[in-house]
């Protein structure tokens, strides 16, 4: 199986949409978290995601029942993507910025790609490499000033990268399973559905655990950025994201997560006075210009004339 990129007007348009949506969400999470706890918060929004997507996916007359096999596949996709990841990514965000947590997120990129070769045999071209290490040493001057600038202290700011890393790993599970063939077999918007639905069941289980009672009173703003992290974060960018991973591979779709930090801290400046600092502003050049070494297309040597 190959790593090339067929970079297609459709899967280009997926990428960026599912980019500048993910990148606007960390600031949503931010002020959720301030008046939601984490459990909560995470168990709100794909409880709402998943009652969305069956919606979505009965107005297209899509069939909701899914076969044995394919609904336990749904089942470990929730529990690794939107249990797991989310849980982690919310409670990171208490320790570290918003900012750091999305650009160590750019790091997904790597566990795909090497869990993709292991496990799907997919093949690592030496331009996607060179690329991704240009974009890796972009995001580590990224993860340099944000962790310079991060407010909180030595431990702290590292018990907030490692949670972050753990979300990373468990998310990369969940996007190296959405290759296999039982994926592809089955319709996505119905497979997304019912991973949502066992990551939110997940998560409201946990969240009665640690916390106790939902919280209802959390004003209309709080109810707002549920529905932006529900409908636009999750049910419109899943579909088009997994679509991506099967068009183009688990590394090279992971590539919305290194441009992602860079429209997280765009946003920040212009909503929360990010300063940019020389540092910051050449690791994100260095991130864009691995993603077009990595997803350029291989030149071919002419054929001999004959």
């Amino acid at each position: 199986m190959s790593q090339a990129v067929r970079v297609t007007p459709r899967a280009l348009g997926a990428f960026v949409l599912v980019t500048l949506i993910w990148g606007s969400t960390w600031l949503v999470i931010k002020d959720q978290i301030a008046v939601l706890s984490p459990s909560w918060a995470v168990a709100y929004r794909f409880t709402l995601a998943a009652l969305a997507m069956f919606a979505l996916a009965a107005i297209r007359g899509e069939r909701l029942r899914l076969p044995a096999p394919a609904l336990g596949f749904a089942g470990l996709i929730g529990l690794f993507q939107f249990f797991g990841n989310f849980q982690l990514v919310y409670r990171a965000e208490h320790f570290i910025t918003s900012g750091l947590v999305a650009v160590i997120f750019a790091l997904l990129l790597v566990p795909n790609t090497l869990l993709a070769r292991l496990f799907i045999g997919t093949q690592v071209s030496a331009r996607f490499l060179a690329g991704s290490a240009v974009a890796i040493a972009g995001i580590a001057l990224l993860i340099v000033y944000e962790y310079r600038a991060a407010p909180a202290g030595g431990t702290a700011v590292l018990v907030g990268i490692g949670m972050t890393l753990l979300a990373v790993l468990s998310a990369s599970v969940s996007n190296v399973m959405q290759s296999a063939r039982i994926a592809r077999e089955n319709s996505t918007l119905v497979v997304i559905g019912w991973a949502m639905a066992f990551g939110a069941a997940a998560d409201l289980v946990f969240a009665l655990a640690t916390v106790g009672p939902p919280p209802l009173d959390i004003g209309l703003r709080g109810w707002l950025g549920v529905a932006y992290l529900a409908i636009l974060g999750s049910v419109v960018t899943f579909p088009l994201y997994f679509a991506l991973i099967r068009d183009w591979g688990p590394g090279p779709a992971a590539y919305s997560s290194v441009l992602i930090p860079v429209v997280a801290m765009a946003l920040s400046t212009l909503f929360e006075g990010y300063l940019w600092s020389p540092l910051a502003a050449g690791g994100a050049v260095l991130a864009m210009i691995g993603l077009v070494i990595a997803l350029s297309p291989a030149r071919h040597a002419p054929s001999p004339s004959t």
